[in-house]
């Protein structure tokens, strides 16, 4: 039965949003024994940001999402602004109690607003019983102020140099990086300039998924990267930025820590910035996760954004077609209706000028001539490849993600629907094109 607080109008239905009041960025992403932490800033006491505290949510897998008591609360330090997590297997800070692994997270203290207007520092809490409880380490915060409003602390484990990681976002373009082996005691390593704002995340992952030729990227919060190499002490871009995802509300992404080598993959999550839907008890939610990989283009090395197939898990009634020619002034999905799709196209495009998807009244559109796919007033490149270009559109009451390529391009939007039209089209302009495959697959609500 759907739980009475998840049914509202504007309500995401595979989207995760807490119950009430405002959220911003993803916290504390950890894997452990078969749940997926979500930790997010929230505002237990209302609607706009404010009074930051951590909330937390778990899923078994990544759709299905059950929200927790609040995780972390502000105190003397502070409010409690974003950061990381990880497990700490080995128990390099001794706080284990019990059989169970310890689960440590790192957040920033956010003195400025404690009744002292202390500065902002960093802390650290752990959990002993799967994260139901928390307690923080009495020796916080464990990094003193640095400069200005210095935050978003970042931790990963540095297998070849055999200690933990911490990048940290310092002012303007500045980031700095300390290690530790116990995740309490703290030295600086280096300091690197990287221009994409705050949230900084790092993490390495195999090129053309070659485990043996592998390279780092350095991630900011404004949704850009970097590719290049990381020793344990200094990152060294191999070049300039790239863009990583080209929609309107795209904010803050990190990824998870701790998923299985058996699994293999890197899960990133990021805040959809954006409008508040009127008259709802929540504001903001999550993107969808997407796995991330590093391929080769003749662009260099990029990354690529796809959808975790863990959506196969709501998928309802399927739409199917495949090899079907697309002409002009005619629309295969004619009839068609509902709030919530997975829709994968594989489409020839021929003597097309244009091809596109009419989503309850928002127009997906590609552009032949212009290589670039446009909708919610953004547009993203998008090469074709052999004469075909590849889609996966996600499609939620207030959102439409679309990936182009097997995830060459990524554009993630808010969209605020017509309430009376929840039609669903396809078309072709200036000539015909093929539908070499095309899926259209209606979703369940995961909040079921």
């Amino acid at each position: 039965m759907i739980q009475t607080a998840y049914k509202e109008t504007y309500r995401p239905q595979f989207h995760f949003t807490p119950k009430t009041n405002w959220t911003n960025d993803p916290n504390g992403l950890i894997y452990y024994k078969g749940e997926y932490h979500l930790f997010f800033q929230h505002n237990p006491f209302g609607i706009n940001w404010g009074n930051m505290t951590w909330g937390h949510a778990v899923s078994p897998d990544l759709v299905h999402w059950k929200q927790l008591p609040h995780a972390i609360h502000p105190d003397e330090l502070g409010t409690i602004f974003s950061g990381s997590g990880v497990v700490d297997y080995n128990n390099t800070a001794g706080f284990q109690t019990g059989d169970e692994a310890v689960l440590v997270v790192f957040y920033t203290s956010a003195g400025s607003h404690a009744p002292e207007k202390v500065p902002f520092t960093q802390s650290i809490a752990y959990s002993n019983d799967r994260g139901r409880s928390w307690t923080k380490y009495e020796g916080n915060p464990v990094i003193e102020h640095i400069v200005a409003s210095n935050r978003d602390p970042k931790v990963i484990w540095h297998e070849p140099t055999q200690k933990w990681v911490m990048t940290l976002f310092l002012d303007g373009n500045d980031f700095t990086f300390f290690g530790s082996t116990n995740l309490k005691e703290w030295e600086h390593l280096s300091d690197i300039k990287i221009p994409d704002g705050e949230c900084p995340d790092i993490f390495e992952l195999p090129v053309d998924g070659d485990p043996e030729n592998t390279k780092w990227v350095f991630w900011g919060a404004g949704g850009k990267y970097y590719v290049g190499d990381f020793d344990g002490t200094i990152f060294t871009p191999d070049g300039e930025s790239q863009r990583a995802d080209y929609g309107a509300n795209f904010y803050a992404a990190q990824t998870w820590s701790d998923i299985p080598d058996s699994d293999g993959r890197r899960i990133q999550i990021a805040w959809m910035n954006g409008s508040n839907p009127p008259e709802m008890p929540f504001n903001q939610q999550m993107s969808f996760p997407c796995v991330l990989t590093l391929r080769t283009t003749p662009e260099g090395i990029c990354m690529y954004r796809e959808p975790v197939a863990e959506i196969e898990n709501i998928h309802d009634y399927t739409h199917a077609w495949s090899n079907v020619t697309l002409n002009p002034d005619e629309n295969l999905l004619a009839g068609l209706t509902g709030e919530l799709f997975d829709i994968r196209a594989e489409i020839e495009l021929n003597d097309a000028s244009a091809v596109g998807f009419n989503i309850r009244g928002q127009d997906v559109r590609y552009n032949v001539a212009e290589k670039q796919l446009t909708f919610l007033e953004r547009s993203g490149p998008l090469a074709p490849q052999d004469g075909k270009i590849q889609l996966q559109i996600l499609v939620d009451r207030i959102s439409i993600e679309a990936f182009g390529n097997a995830g060459a391009l990524s554009m993630t939007s808010y969209f605020l629907p017509d309430l009376e039209n929840a039609d669903i089209g396809i078309y072709a302009e200036g000539g015909s094109a093929t539908l070499v495959s095309l899926k259209v697959h209606e979703l369940k609500s995961s909040w079921v």
